[in-house]
């Protein structure tokens, strides 16, 4: 191909389809009547001690590069945090990044060459399918059905979809947006089918913290960690982003076998250097105090869950089941099969800011995603009574 003809940038790149959730948000952003909860994000800022460490850390001149691997301190206290949720897990097996989705796209690079081919169960928040799809390779999706309004998986499709030719299965549990949660026998049943094939696993387990669910000992949703041995072909993402209300910090961390990590340290070079270190201040905080934020975030966002559920049911033609982990309210309105169509009228015909299911796949067409993550749990009530409105007009 001549140069001067080819297409300025990589293809793939190209062809990425821009955020849905954007499209929508962007209609209403700026509009202080538009009841927002399109984003994954709770409205509830960093709590004050966290963000007094970062100042502290910035006031002591800390504006410099640090490991790739991450502050020895912050490596230490997630060891700890880790260890006591999951058993023993050494500093070794632990990289922080920039953020869980670099997190995310950093496993991706790690280990998808170009024509590999990559398994997803899917309704799945689209950076997680879109990574694979940058780094070249051929995408299966395996969806999860819905029943009742809830979401489940089919083992047996999973199982025959991964085969000793899939490089990688990409798993996000508790989901964005279905608050489906895998059991631990699940969990088990899928590593040892990937121990035969010889798959990696990626697991975005950044909501496991946020979990309504009594089975569990320590509180969190199932996690393959708790399945796995150390050296098995998996990696797990982690975030501060949701159980510690740190959405704007970007700081997650990586755990990997052993034998992964300085190699991920090389590529954590080439992509960000390493996190800020006032950032990274905060998170050693943030950690030493879980006990003071991440109960309290638990319990509100389940009272949000609790508030806005029931009353989405009510409403004529919804189907909705309560979301085992993570903070959405995801919903079908009968007679609205288009949730793109249905999002932006909400917007501008009753200042109501919702997420469309077709963000997350193609078969959540005509699903609505509901951030529940409210400071104000009033602002929920208000929302459903927008759309009890506009639903009786339409």
């Amino acid at each position: 191909m001549n140069r001067n003809t080819a297409p300025f940038m990589r293809q793939a790149v190209m062809d990425l389809e821009e955020s849905r959730i954007r499209e929508v948000a962007n209609a209403g952003m700026g509009r202080p009547d538009v009841l927002a909860f399109w984003f994954g994000e709770s409205d509830e800022v960093t709590p004050d001690l966290v963000r007094q460490a970062a100042i502290d850390s910035m006031q002591r001149g800390e504006t410099f590069y640090s490991h790739n691997l991450g502050l020895p301190e912050l490596r230490e206290a997630v060891s700890d945090y880790m260890s006591s949720l999951h058993g023993p897990m050494g500093v070794d097996r632990l990289a922080i990044t920039s953020g869980g989705v670099n997190a995310l796209m950093l496993a991706a690079q790690a280990l998808v060459d170009a024509g590999d081919e990559v398994v997803a169960v899917t309704p799945v928040w689209p950076n997680l399918t879109a990574q694979a799809v940058v780094m070249g390779a051929n995408l299966k999706c395996v969806s999860l059905r819905p029943v009742g309004g809830q979401w489940q998986l089919d083992m047996a499709a999973l199982k025959s979809a991964i085969t000793p030719a899939t490089r990688m299965l990409i798993v996000n549990s508790p989901n964005n947006p279905t608050g489906w949660t895998l059991s631990r026998a699940e969990q088990a049943e899928i590593l040892a089918h990937c121990r035969s094939t010889g798959t990696w696993v990626l697991a975005d387990e950044v909501y496991e913290r946020l979990y309504y669910e009594t089975d569990t000992a320590n509180g969190c949703a199932p996690s393959f960690l708790d399945v796995a041995e150390p050296d098995d072909r998996l990696v797990v993402v982690h975030s501060f982003s949701k159980s510690f209300l740190m959405t704007g910090w970007r700081l997650g961390w990586l755990v990997m076998p052993a034998a992964m990590t300085p190699h991920m340290g090389k590529l954590i070079e080439f992509n960000t250097s390493c996190a800020s270190v006032f950032t990274q201040r905060a998170g050693v905080v943030a950690l030493r105090h879980t006990a003071d934020i991440t109960p309290r975030v638990v319990a509100h966002l389940k009272a949000c869950r609790d508030t806005l559920v029931p009353l989405l049911q009510a409403l004529p033609g919804v189907q909705l089941a309560p979301a085992r982990g993570g903070m959405y309210a995801f919903f079908k309105l009968e007679g609205h099969p288009d949730a793109v169509l249905t999002a932006k009228r909400l917007v501008a015909e009753a200042g109501l800011g919702l997420a469309p299911g077709e963000a997350f796949a193609p078969e959540a067409a005509g699903w609505l995603r509901w951030c529940f993550a409210s400071k104000d749990q009033a602002r929920l009530s208000e929302g459903v009574e927008r759309l009890k409105a506009w639903l009786a007009k339409n």
